[in-house]
């Protein structure tokens, strides 16, 4: 039988402390809502027992973030789409930030192992002035354990209305897109972070940011292939390519370090889930 699993996140503003109100359905779940950097901005790791998805699952998260509300979310570990004969495994998450809201979305990877059938979706709304720090990282294969990403099909969607779209269907036969100098050039770990945000961005804050961020890639480690940009005035943009996820989900780490005290005036407190 597939798992049908929900999550709704509410998080509002109560007395200076940000406060989170959730409801779940089937398995998934938040187990402990943690406050390292004092009440305003308020850690949670989502947790999935399964552990992986196969054909038919499906794992939709919601998520509201009221106004002047601060939420960082993190998983314990990578989402991992398994083989599938042909029905498809789905994660989906919806995100909602008012104004003035902050939202911190840092998952580790999703993995699609061989011979998986995976959607993976990820739509926003932004109010004047909410602002969204968080990447997608997306590991092909299990290259280290000798199991190359040879067949299946791994589909995906990031949107942010009115400001963002990008999608692409990575499909196992399709080696011209796989290993082409144009497309991932032989590479089997991607990534994209962003900062987004609900009101326009001034240019000198752009490029203070994109100063930020450039910085930290220069010194990026040679098997890591990464840029960054302002594709229009609302967003940062960094995308990156490696051949395996180490080495990329570092440099995303470091990235964040700086462009949260940057962008926030924030002190870099990672989620305790990183040093387990």
């Amino acid at each position: 039988m597939p798992w049908h699993a929900q999550l709704q996140l509410h998080y509002r503003l109560e007395a200076q402390r940000t406060v989170l109100h959730h409801q779940h359905n089937g398995p998934l779940r938040i187990l402990k809502c943690l406050y390292p950097e004092g009440d305003a901005i308020c850690h949670n790791v989502i947790i999935h027992p399964p552990g992986g998805l196969v054909g038919g699952d499906v794992l939709d998260v919601s998520l509201r973030v009221e106004a002047g509300a601060h939420a960082l979310v993190s998983t314990p570990g990578a989402t991992r789409f398994y083989a599938s004969d042909s029905a498809v495994a789905t994660q989906q998450v919806h995100l909602a930030l008012e104004a003035g809201a902050r939202l911190e979305w840092l998952p580790l990877e999703a993995i699609a192992y061989p011979g998986c059938l995976a959607q993976n979706t990820v739509q926003a709304t932004l109010g004047a002035g909410a602002e969204w720090l968080g990447w997608d990282v997306t590991a092909l294969g299990l290259p280290s354990a000798g199991q190359p990403f040879d067949a299946g099909r791994f589909s995906q969607r990031l949107e942010i209305l009115g400001l963002w779209l990008e999608q692409a269907q990575l499909d196992a036969s399709d080696t011209r897109l796989l290993n082409a100098p144009v497309g991932l050039n032989g590479q089997r770990c991607l990534g994209t972070m962003w900062l987004a945000c609900g009101t326009a961005l001034t240019r000198e804050r752009r490029e203070q940011l994109l100063d930020v961020v450039r910085s930290v890639l220069a010194t990026a480690p040679a098997q890591v292939q990464a840029g960054a940009t302002c594709p229009n005035p609302n967003m940062l943009v960094l995308r990156a390519l490696a051949p395996l996820v180490e080495p990329l989900m570092a440099l995303f780490q470091q990235v964040w370090a700086e462009l949260r005290p940057a962008a926030w005036g924030l002190t870099s407190t990672p989620p305790r889930i990183w040093r387990v």
